[in-house]
């Protein structure tokens, strides 16, 4: 038998993020003024960033 080839393995690899309070970092969805923006917000404390990693 062959090997698999590169197009047919499948690397899932989900990625936590935390916020300095201790909560868990989600990313939302807003649709606001016609556009779509996505959000980055601590389940615990409700910050809200850009991107996971303003949280640092």
């Amino acid at each position: 038998m062959g090997q698999a080839s590169k197009n047919s393995r499948t690397a899932s690899a989900t990625q936590k993020f935390f916020c300095p309070c201790g909560g868990e970092v989600k990313m939302k969805t807003l649709f606001g003024n016609g556009k779509i923006k996505n959000h980055a917000e601590c389940e615990k404390c409700k910050r809200m960033e850009r991107r996971p990693s303003d949280f640092r």
